[in-house]
């Protein structure tokens, strides 16, 4: 017989079903990612057949594609050209097509990092410090103002569009970085405000008390005492964050056209010769995806404890 069970331990069994269910439903919700990543590597027609091809030959059309804008010609023109110069243009022409410069992309790219990653700072930075206020000082009505930050977010993006494109405007922030940096910090900040209070909540008094007993300031203990432990608080909060700004779709569509356009209202409208240019589509994808898993796997040990509120717990 099996040794007794220890209070809150669990079975052999019992790992061995929770693991078979973690690792199902991990490869499950992993299928359209890997289907997205697939079709980047395919060429158009093989993109739209049907029955839909799991074993094909891998190509860079759609990258191609996704960094260039192209031109269809007649045979007898791409004849007059000449052998092409490099493997991208020889693999165009194989269309009957010429590339006629640079595509949109690359700039539409750098906006999103530039947005995203700015903005989530400015509500990270600007989270930590009031959050670090409502948790340490008497803040009058301070229930009500959390609950007043926290119903910011509850509000659904159409609702606010239209006046908010109309202040933006007046202002002259549409169609600017400054303009979606702070827009987005404004709708992050009350994430930023919440979740970090948790973590500060979290934090013992008596580590302040003991570092303004040695001589440290107000400010001083917070920066050398209660900001290291808040790193999986931040990380994580970072994180929910830069997904929000990463992805926004309404307000990048309706506030931003050329200059502080970002990826996610450009990446739909990539067209090809006769229809969507789908291998574009899915490249320009997973191009997208990879800053946000990069970033995500570089906290993952703060994240994970991050996301319990057990970074802090004595």
């Amino acid at each position: 017989m099996s040794a007794p069970l220890k209070p809150g331990e669990t079975s052999a069994r019992g790992k061995w079903i929770a693991g078979t269910i973690v690792i199902v439903y991990a490869l499950i919700t992993m299928i359209p990612l890997v289907w997205i990543v697939a079709t980047s590597f395919k060429s158009p027609p093989a993109s739209i057949s049907y029955p839909p091809q799991v074993l094909f030959t891998p190509t860079l059309e759609g990258y191609v594609n996704l960094f260039t804008t192209r031109s269809r010609q007649t045979p007898e023109y791409i004849e007059s050209l000449g052998p092409p110069k490099t493997w991208y243009d020889a693999l165009v022409r194989e269309r009957n097509m010429v590339i006629t410069g640079p595509s949109r992309f690359a700039d539409r790219y750098f906006n999103s990092v530039i947005i995203g990653f700015g903005s989530t700072f400015l509500a990270v930075f600007l989270g930590t410090l009031a959050a670090y206020a409502f948790s340490r000082f008497r803040v009058p009505i301070k229930d009500d103002l959390l609950f007043f930050i926290l119903s910011t977010r509850m509000m659904p993006p159409v609702a606010v569009a239209i006046p908010i494109f109309l202040m933006y405007r007046e202002l002259g922030l549409s169609d600017t970085h400054a303009g979606m940096i702070l827009l987005y910090t404004a709708v992050n900040l009350s994430l930023a405000v919440w979740l970090l209070k948790g973590f500060v909540d979290e934090i013992p008094r008596e580590y302040e008390e003991a570092a303004v007993v040695d001589g440290y300031t107000r400010v001083q203990a917070f920066l050398k005492v209660v900001l290291p432990q808040m790193r999986a608080g931040i990380a994580a909060t970072a994180i929910f964050c830069l997904i929000f700004s990463w992805n926004e779709y309404a307000f990048a569509l309706l506030l931003t056209s050329g200059t502080a356009q970002t990826a996610p209202p450009f990446i739909p409208i990539i067209i090809g010769e006769g229809g969507l240019d789908w291998p574009a589509v899915a490249a320009g994808t997973t191009l997208f995806l990879l800053p946000v898993v990069f970033f995500t796997v570089i906290l993952r040990n703060q994240l994970l404890r991050g996301i319990t509120f057990g970074a802090v717990r004595r």
